[in-house]
C-alpha cells in the first residue's frame, strides 16, 4: 500500500465507476485494479462491491474513505506549510571580524539584497569575538552558518573565497627614525621593537611570511590579539607594527608609513563548511559574494 494506490482509491469511491476513475486518474483499468485488489488484500477486508456496471463501497470501504481522506488532507495541508515555508525568511547567521562590519560586509549584503530581492534572507551578524579562529570553529560547531575572517589553512573542513584585499601598513611612533626616511624596507625595521599579532590571530600568518628570510633578526617586544591593542602600544612607544590600514591609525599618535612590500599583502575570505548542507538562497548568496570580488579585481 502506498500513497499514490491510496489517492486511486478515494478517486474511485468517489465515483464509484473503474473507467471514469482511470480516465480521471490517467491510469488503465487494469491498474487501478491492481491498486485496489493489493490495498484490499493488505486490509484483509472488501472495499468495493459490484453493483451493476458500476461499484459501490461496502461498509468498511466507507469507513476506510473517511479516514484516508483526512489522512490525504493532513499530508496535503503538511505540504502546502513546507513549500510556503521554503519560500520564507532564512535566517542566516554571520560572523565577522569587527574591521569588516564598517563597511565591506554591509555592503555586500546590501548589494546582494539589490540583485536577488525576491530572496528573503535574515541575516544575523556576530562578531563577540576579533579572532578568526574563533569565528571559523564557531562554523565548524553549527554556531554560524558564514564567516567573513582571514584564512587558517589548519582548517581542512573549510572552504574560502577571497572578498577583499587589503593594504598592510607600518605603524610607527610619532617623530620615529623611520619616519624621517624617504623609502622604508622591511629589512629596514628589524633594528626596532615589534608588536605582532599573537598566534592565534589570522594575521600572523602573513607577518611570517613577510619576515620569513630575516625572522631570526626579529625582536618581537609583545603579542597581541587585536589590532586596536597593538596600535594603542605603537601610539605609548612601546614598539612599531605592522597593521591592516584602518581609520582608527587617524586618530593615533602614530605615523603611517607604506611599503611596497606591503601592499595588497591582506585578504580576507568569506568562509564556509565544504560539506554542510545550505539552502538555495544560501548558494545563491556565496555565488554572488564569489562573483563580486572577480568583478572588483
Amino acid at each position: 500500500m502506498n500513497l499514490q494506490h491510496l489517492r486511486y482509491f478515494v478517486t474511485l469511491a468517489n465515483l464509484e465507476h473503474y473507467t471514469k476513475a482511470a480516465e480521471q486518474l490517467h491510469i488503465t483499468q487494469p491498474t487501478l485494479s491492481h491498486a485496489i485488489a493489493m490495498i484490499e488484500e493488505e486490509l484483509g477486508l472488501p472495499l468495493f462491491k459490484k453493483q451493476g456496471r458500476n461499484v459501490i463501497l461496502t461498509k468498511e470501504g466507507d469507513v476506510f474513505k473517511e479516514e484516508i481522506q483526512k489522512a490525504l488532507s493532513i499530508i496535503d495541508d503538511t505540504v502546502v506549510t513546507m513549500q510556503a515555508h521554503a519560500q520564507m525568511t532564512i535566517q542566516l547567521d554571520i560572523a565577522l571580524l569587527r574591521s569588516l562590519s564598517h563597511y565591506i560586509v554591509p555592503n555586500l549584503i546590501r548589494d546582494f539584497m539589490s540583485n536577488y530581492p525576491n530572496h528573503h534572507i535574515q541575516f544575523n551578524f556576530f562578531n563577540d569575538s576579533g579572532m578568526s579562529i574563533d569565528l571559523l570553529q564557531g562554523v565548524i560547531d553549527g554556531k554560524y552558518d558564514l564567516a567573513f575572517c582571514s584564512k587558517l589553512d589548519q582548517y581542512k573542513q573549510i572552504s574560502y573565497i577571497p572578498i577583499a584585499v587589503q593594504d598592510m601598513v607600518l605603524v610607527v611612533p610619532k617623530d620615529h627614525p623611520l619616519s624621517t626616511l624617504d623609502k622604508v624596507q622591511l629589512k629596514d625595521t628589524l633594528s626596532y621593537p615589534q608588536i605582532w599579532f599573537s598566534k592565534r590571530s589570522g594575521l600572523r600568518p602573513i607577518y611570517n611570511n613577510l619576515f620569513k628570510g630575516f625572522s631570526d633578526e626579529v625582536t618581537v617586544a609583545f603579542e597581541v590579539e587585536e589590532d586596536e591593542t597593538i596600535a594603542g602600544l605603537v601610539a605609548q612607544q612601546f614598539g612599531i607594527s605592522i597593521l591592516p590600514r584602518m581609520d582608527l591609525l587617524q586618530t593615533l599618535d602614530v605615523d603611517i608609513i607604506e611599503l611596497d612590500e606591503l601592499k595588497a599583502s591582506h585578504y580576507y575570505y568569506l568562509a564556509y563548511l565544504t560539506d554542510a548542507k545550505i539552502s538555495p538562497a544560501t548558494e545563491d548568496f556565496i555565488s554572488y559574494v564569489t562573483k563580486s570580488f572577480k568583478q572588483k579585481k
